[in-house]
């Protein structure tokens, strides 16, 4: 039998240097460290982000308080026309020589005049009237607190009525030295109905917005007439 050919191996060494006219392979980089980026300019935009537009408008200024809707500015409230006040000519106005009082009757007998006059003046400072608006005047017997005030001097007593810082009650008689007041109450009290028929228009004639008369009715109406 013919014998198979052995194989010897070769010792391991450099390799032979390829022929002339290959190429040599291109050396690959060996990797190792990146560099850092330095940092990024407020202009140089982000890659991928969109390219700025152009700058938007500034939103318009806000709106003054008290500007008209096309924005100039109105005139200050204290430079504004104020509304005039309505003249009502044909109203008289109270305490006028045209204008007369209101007129309110109180029924009472002649010996209870006074204190129903006193219950009016309780219910008219009760409603928000001053005291000094309020004139008190009696036909008959003097009221106990002018009889207790002239007892000190009519002087003292009639500083009083001019100072008018509280009701002041007088005798229907003296009417003439007494000033036209807000409400005048008359009690008729007495003196018969000369004293009424005296009393009552000068009272009317001294009230400037109401006018209680507490007394007879019957007696009252033939004074100053049916329609009271």
């Amino acid at each position: 039998m013919p014998e198979e050919p052995q194989i010897h191996e070769s010792a391991q060494g450099p390799r032979a240097t390829p022929a002339a006219g290959r190429t040599a392979p291109t050396p690959r980089p060996v990797p190792g460290p990146r560099p850092v980026p330095g940092p990024r300019s407020a202009a140089s935009p982000r890659p991928g982000s969109p390219v700025p537009t152009a700058a938007r408008p500034a939103p318009p200024a806000a709106r003054q308080p008290g500007g008209a809707a096309d924005g100039k500015p109105r005139p200050p409230a204290a430079s504004r026309p104020e509304p005039r006040p309505e003249n009502r000519s044909g109203s008289p106005r109270p305490g006028s020589a045209a204008s007369q009082p209101q007129i309110q009757l109180i029924p009472a007998p002649v010996e209870g005049a006074v204190d129903a006059a006193e219950e009016a003046v309780d219910l008219l400072l009760e409603s928000g009237r001053a005291p000094g608006d309020i004139l008190v005047l009696t036909t008959g017997e003097q009221h106990p607190w002018a009889a207790h005030e002239l007892s000190f001097g009519e002087a003292a007593y009639w500083a009083q009525h001019d100072a008018r810082e509280d009701v002041f009650f007088a005798d229907a008689g003296a009417m003439d030295r007494a000033s036209a007041r807000p409400v005048v109450v008359v009690a008729v009290n007495g003196g018969g109905d000369t004293a009424a028929a005296r009393a009552l228009p000068a009272a009317m004639s001294r009230a400037e917005a109401l006018l209680v008369v507490c007394g007879e009715p019957q007696r009252i109406n033939a004074v100053l007439g049916a329609g009271v």
